[in-house]
């Protein structure tokens, strides 16, 4: 018996290729530093006061600390529907926040810039 832990991945099917496992790990570890780079982006935007927009500025600063808390728990939930995806050898699974992650960073985007002009 698997004593790797999580038991809800690890207790299911066979063991994959190592370099699909590998990849995975990977993918994990870009998520994790998508959601470091989001948080701080909007910490410094946030704490540097660049006159810009206060209430404009606020809510890009939201958006992008929001997106970056996101993506760790993405990268958790990914890798484990990932991983036992590939010990069942089933499709790899669709990840929402590929089409969540763009949408709010686009937003936080048109905040600042909006922030530029209103003032």
């Amino acid at each position: 018996m698997d004593q790797r832990f999580p038991h809800s991945v690890y207790s299911h099917g066979t063991e994959p290729d190592a370099r699909f496992t590998l990849a995975n790990e990977r993918t994990f570890l870009a998520w994790i530093s998508a959601g470091l780079a989001l948080i701080s982006v909007g910490v410094a935007l946030e704490s540097l006061a660049l006159g810009l927009n206060p209430t404009l500025r606020l809510i890009a600063s939201v958006l992008l600390i929001a997106a970056g808390i996101a993506c760790p728990l993405q990268a958790w939930f990914g890798w484990a529907r990932v991983e036992r995806a590939l010990r069942e050898q089933h499709p790899l699974p669709f990840t929402p926040m590929l089409t969540v992650l763009p949408v709010v960073v686009a937003l936080a985007g048109l905040c600042v810039l909006a922030a530029l002009v209103v003032k």
